[in-house]
């Protein structure tokens, strides 16, 4: 379990109550889940807490692909056979994602794993993949063959061998329930971060929203970025800061363009802000993979959505922002 830190306490005058700012984190989904909220008591506090952690958790058994029987796993397993019914959450994560996926033209795609397996063995191996291999995985993949059916709440994987991988959207879609489930237990203001996905309910007391840094490491030479305020949002982002492997001396991230097939090369850093954390986790693998001129337009076009793109090129480190990010409210 994880260790709750109460810190300063501050008034709520909205409500007339005095909130204290509690602090737990526990491991969830392969990496660490942060809960910050503000509730006018410790027991309060761990009740909501843990009611969160607990969503999590029963996300994790139905999205997650290490675990055998999760049913993300077992959907897999019916490749080929025909349309199986699934439950609601699996439901929408899979409509939100085919929908990403067609509005991207494929470089949003959940049944690329195939190609992730590959790239996580040639990771460990440092050896890129045989090009043979490459082409078998691709055979697996591709958004078209995954059918959704919304009046019967199924799920088709048309081609025998096929897999899903949500490692793309997931989290947010995690950090976003627990935000839900915070709000169900009289939590107004809370924060929940999944490694690089974060969701923000109301703003703490007092303030004018909470305080997110821009993640800007990977870099040699960083710009001066300031660090967001955001309420009733979602902030994600994307790089290969952490996950990568330098093979003949050729930097590989463990992000897969799903239309190629390959990994992706070079240094970058993708932030989204948008409504939700669903939807900023989705988008900024999607504006990694689609690169700098396609990304930005893809987030212009999509209603409170804004992207920051950092990347090392060989003219040095190039900076891209959508129309909306020089909106965002920062810290003075």
């Amino acid at each position: 379990m994880g260790l709750f830190i109460a810190a300063t306490k501050v008034h709520a005058f909205a409500c007339s109550e005095i909130l204290s700012r509690f602090e737990q984190s526990q491991p969830h989904m392969g990496t660490l889940a942060r809960i910050v909220i503000y509730a006018p008591d410790k027991e309060a506090a761990v009740r909501a807490a843990n009611a969160a952690f607990k969503r999590i958790q029963e996300l994790e058994a139905i999205f997650s692909d290490y675990q055998n029987d999760s049913e993300l796993n077992r959907l897999c397993q019916q490749a080929g056979k025909g349309p199986a019914p699934v439950s609601p959450h699996l439901f929408r994560i899979l409509v939100q994602s085919q929908e990403l996926a067609v509005a991207s033209g494929g470089a949003f795609d959940i049944t690329a794993r195939p190609l992730v397996n590959l790239w996580r063995r040639a990771r460990r191996q440092r050896a890129v993949p045989n090009p043979e291999r490459v082409s078998q995985a691709l055979h697996l993949t591709g958004y078209q063959h995954l059918k959704v059916d919304a009046n019967a709440h199924t799920a088709h994987l048309t081609k025998p061998g096929m897999l899903l991988d949500l490692g793309g959207i997931a989290k947010g879609y995690a950090a976003d329930e627990a935000i839900q489930s915070l709000q169900q237990a009289g939590i107004e203001s809370a924060l929940v971060a999944l490694g690089g996905d974060v969701a923000v309910s109301q703003a703490p007391p007092g303030k004018r929203g909470w305080t997110i840094e821009i993640a800007t490491a990977n870099f040699q030479v960083e710009p001066k970025l300031k660090s967001l305020l955001l309420s009733n949002a979602g902030v994600s982002t994307s790089g290969d800061a952490e996950q990568f492997v330098e093979i003949d001396g050729v930097r590989y991230s463990h992000i897969i363009d799903p239309r190629s097939g390959m990994a992706l090369t070079g240094r970058h850093s993708v932030t989204v802000v948008a409504k939700n954390a669903t939807r900023s986790d989705a988008l900024a693998t999607t504006v990694s993979v689609m690169g700098a001129k396609g990304g930005i337009a893809l987030v212009n076009a999509a209603p409170d959505s804004a992207v920051l793109l950092l990347e090392d090129t060989a003219s040095g480190l190039q900076v891209w922002k959508s129309k909306k990010w020089q909106k965002l409210k920062t810290v003075e």
